[in-house]
């Protein structure tokens, strides 16, 4: 059997609000753990008023308090923009508040405003924290 899995942007429709697509997201992570999906991810955007999720780590809290089966992944938190100590903890904490349901991804990309990007640290120190 395939296992299906879901990548949200938590797309901020025209017209709406990002507390509206938040709101969307948990009703569709709700839904694929019914419906018995294997994993949800959570993207990380910043500075687009086109998408709402730019902290995987607090979607993945919002949704582990809503769901039950459910895998949770953070699609990924960006290296150039993490704190890596802060971000071993949060998720760890995750990790403790649903236990064998949090993923971690990672990824390199600026995901939003290329002056951003780096934010004083290198992607490599923060990948080193994480092994």
């Amino acid at each position: 059997m395939i296992k299906l899995s879901i990548l949200d942007q938590s797309p901020v429709i025209a017209g709406r609000t990002a507390a509206d697509a938040i709101s969307e997201t948990m009703d569709l992570v709700q839904k694929a753990d019914e419906w018995g999906y294997s994993r949800y991810w959570f993207a990380e955007h910043h500075g687009s008023a086109s998408f709402a999720s730019a902290s995987p780590e607090i979607m993945m809290s919002y949704a582990a308090a809503r769901t039950t089966r459910i895998r949770l992944g953070s699609g990924g938190i960006l290296l150039g923009h993490a704190e890596p100590l802060r971000m071993a903890e949060s998720l760890r904490t995750l990790h403790a508040l649903a236990p064998g349901r949090i993923d971690a991804g990672f990824g390199r990309a600026p995901g939003g405003d290329q002056r951003d990007e780096g934010s004083g640290r290198t992607s490599t120190r923060c990948l080193s924290t994480f092994r």
